[in-house]
């Protein structure tokens, strides 16, 4: 005799096989929502190891490199009084510029690590471009001048505002006009513009007159520790991570990054950022 079926207000009659197919499928449901948190916690958990891990990388190597930075710079200055032979200066300054390219490495290796592993927390809002651009060209303004390159901005005091986190838009802006910098010849000229285009979307444009690189070879400029071919890899310095810290920055700012050259006339990077007004997109990061 099978099992008398259960009577709902509505008059619908439920039977036990009705029933126990609910049961299933809440069960499911909630078995569902218990993995999927279970996911976010072993993801938010995995995302504070890297930041610890972070932490004390960049702080283990940052401090050694400090003190050689600074104490060999004290020492090619004679800051306390001749060191004796010149050639003790000569070696001071040496070991200084390394200490400032090992450590502008160390600072371009954590940002990788940061942005690959989306442990990087951007503070997204108003930024002025004018402001950033002065900055940036400021601060490299020394290594211009050793190099003979000026860098100039045609439309200063005119650039747009974008929707952008500060560190990261200077952190683009110096990692492209350190890269024209690298490849432009003595006398050179590194421009700096910037256009609102159409979907709310600003361009920043940073061209050289180098020699320029291989279109084949630009997909590949935007992978770590890649080089374009001849020209670029003989004559520069760098392991290969300016630009794809940009493509990664960008990206997380809701932008993008495209390269164009052609050899033996120049080349250019253009990034695309949202425009100050533009509605934040739902996506923050996308990698």
């Amino acid at each position: 005799m099978s099992p008398p079926a259960i009577t709902d207000a509505s008059g619908h009659a439920e039977t036990p096989r009705e029933n126990a197919g609910a049961d299933n499928g809440l069960m499911s449901q909630t078995t569902a929502f218990r993995r999927a948190a279970a996911r976010a916690r072993r993801k938010q958990a995995l995302d504070d190891q890297k930041r610890s891990f972070l932490r004390m990388v960049s702080h283990e190597l940052r401090t050694p490199l400090n003190a050689v930075i600074g104490f060999s710079e004290i020492l090619s200055c004679e800051l306390y009084g001749p060191l004796g032979a010149p050639q003790y200066k000569e070696y001071a300054s040496l070991v200084h510029e390394s200490g400032l390219k090992l450590l502008r490495l160390v600072n371009q290796i954590v940002e990788i690590a940061r942005l690959e592993g989306h442990v990087t927390d951007l503070d997204l809002g108003e930024e002025n471009l004018d402001d950033a651009v002065e900055d940036v060209i400021l601060q490299l303004r020394a290594e211009a001048t050793a190099r003979g390159v000026s860098i100039v901005a045609p439309e200063a005091g005119t650039l747009p505002s974008l929707r952008a986190d500060g560190r990261g838009l200077r952190t683009i802006l110096t990692n492209l006009l350190q890269n024209a910098l690298t490849h432009s010849p003595q006398g050179g000229l590194v421009v700096v513009e910037a256009r609102q285009v159409g979907g709310g979307q600003v361009e920043i444009e940073i061209r050289d007159h180098g020699e320029g690189a291989d279109p084949a070879d630009l997909p590949r400029l935007i992978r770590p520790f890649e080089q374009g071919g001849a020209t670029l890899t003989r004559a520069s310095e760098g392991a290969g991570l300016g630009l794809p810290i940009v493509d990664l920055l960008a990206r997380a700012m809701d932008g993008s990054l495209r390269l164009r050259s052609t050899l033996g006339h120049g080349f250019t990077a253009i990034v695309t950022l949202p425009d100050a007004a533009a509605r934040p997109s739902t996506a923050r990061a996308r990698f």
